[in-house]
């Protein structure tokens, strides 16, 4: 049975545009030395989209003591991610960056990247690739849940979940473990909003 024309078509595009998604895994050597960053790397990546090639550097601090602080045991911790459109040859332009920390922390401090959640994607077969960014961040010093977020940028768009993890409080309780979307998010195609939700979903239990 032969296939209308229009659904041809629609195959063709939509091959097109998967095959204009490119992921390359990055070393530290491979990073040019003219684009700087903080911390310790955790993920780099350069990709190729319709819009052009792209490097992305995710990276955590650890811990560190806090400057001045009246507690002795008071330390800081943060993340950043950093985007770069390759505009020439060795020629970089930071196009957006994601930081977020935790300060003055006397307690058990996390400032770090869900381990296995960096992707990119292309979901809604635009051709424009979709980086996703899932951390947690929190000072305590009980059981309680962390602070979770996922963030996805899509070209100069910005799209982001907030909420807490699962913890297991005793026994059969439970604490924590809802989000919200935020507007740009709501205002998203659905399949955005439910790979965001499978992501929360898969990472939601926080362990000890």
């Amino acid at each position: 049975m032969k296939l209308p024309f229009a659904i041809i078509l629609l195959n063709i595009i939509t091959q097109v545009s998967v095959a204009q998604l490119k992921v390359l895994k990055l070393s530290k050597a491979d990073i040019p030395k003219s684009i700087t960053y903080k911390g310790h790397i955790i993920d780099a990546i350069k990709y190729t989209d319709k819009t052009g090639d792209h490097i992305v550097i995710t990276t955590e601090t650890g811990e560190a003591k806090t400057k001045n602080s009246e507690n002795s045991d008071s330390r800081n911790a943060a993340l950043y991610a950093y985007h770069y459109n390759i505009t020439g040859t060795d020629q970089f332009k930071l196009s957006w960056q994601t930081y977020d920390f935790i300060t003055d922390c006397p307690f058990d401090i996390t400032a770090n990247y869900v381990p296995g959640t960096f992707t990119v994607t292309d979901i809604d077969n635009n051709g424009i690739a979709e980086v996703w960014l899932v951390y947690r961040t929190v000072c305590r010093s009980d059981v309680s849940p962390s602070d979770m977020k996922i963030i996805m940028h899509e070209g100069d768009k910005k799209y982001a979940v907030r909420g807490t993890n699962k913890v297991i409080i005793s026994g059969k309780d439970y604490g924590g473990g809802s989000y919200t979307f935020d507007a740009a998010f709501k205002a998203a195609p659905t399949t955005f909003r439910k790979y965001a939700a499978d992501t929360w979903k898969k990472n939601i239990m926080d362990t000890f």
